[in-house]
């Protein structure tokens, strides 16, 4: 699904709450608890959104995102390891912040993912390229490795500006892209194969036997 960040005055984004691409109520007040307004203006600082799919509410105060207290880092991929969103969740709470921070911490979240799809998990680049040799598509890998670089950088600065939200916030895609390719994808193509009748599935592992 295609991720919209959030912004004030949008008719539609994706809510950070219920991670669903939807459309919003929005209202603004002034500081002496006017309103709502329906249009913005120079003297209403305070913008509030509801998402008519769950309900929750997203609070600015001058273009500045309030609450939830997680910048415009995309909600992390349901099937993402516990321990990986962990270090997900801190980096979107750091991420509007300190971008440099947050990419940190995306890296050591990248770290942790390698390690729940099978590698060492202490060494990113090994990893990657032990995943590679079990059949990584190109696409997953170019995302992990452009994690990897970016992450390095905010730890070790050099030529890519982590400093930048932007670059940082594909960072957060991209964690996201690596868990649909290697767990979700995996896991709903194995739940439809498990309701396949059982004479379907014995005829297909006769086939793969022969082959």
């Amino acid at each position: 699904m295609k991720y919209i960040a959030p912004q004030t005055g949008e008719k539609a984004f994706t809510c950070p709450h219920c991670a669903t691409l939807s459309q919003q109520k929005n209202w603004w007040y002034d500081t002496n608890g006017g309103g709502p307004h329906p249009k913005p203006h120079s003297s209403y600082p305070i913008f509030l959104s509801i998402c008519t799919h769950c309900k929750g509410h997203t609070l600015w105060f001058e273009n500045q995102l309030i609450y939830p207290d997680r910048g415009n880092a995309p909600a992390p991929n349901s099937d993402m390891p516990e321990d990986v969103k962990k270090d997900y969740e801190e980096a979107a709470t750091i991420y509007s912040k300190s971008p440099r921070g947050a990419g940190a911490l995306l890296r050591l979240s990248l770290q942790k993912l390698c390690k729940n799809l099978g590698g060492g998990g202490e060494n990113i680049n090994k990893d990657i390229k032990l995943l590679v040799g079990k059949g990584l598509p190109v696409q997953v890998q170019q995302a992990l490795d452009s994690v990897r670089v970016i992450g390095n950088h905010a730890v070790h600065p050099g030529q890519i500006d982590t400093d930048d939200p932007k670059v940082v916030e594909s960072l957060f895609s991209l964690v996201n892209i690596v868990t649909d390719y290697m767990i979700s994808r995996p896991k709903e193509v194995a739940e439809i194969y498990g309701k396949l009748p059982d004479g379907a599935k014995q005829a297909i592992e006769k086939r793969d036997k022969n082959a």
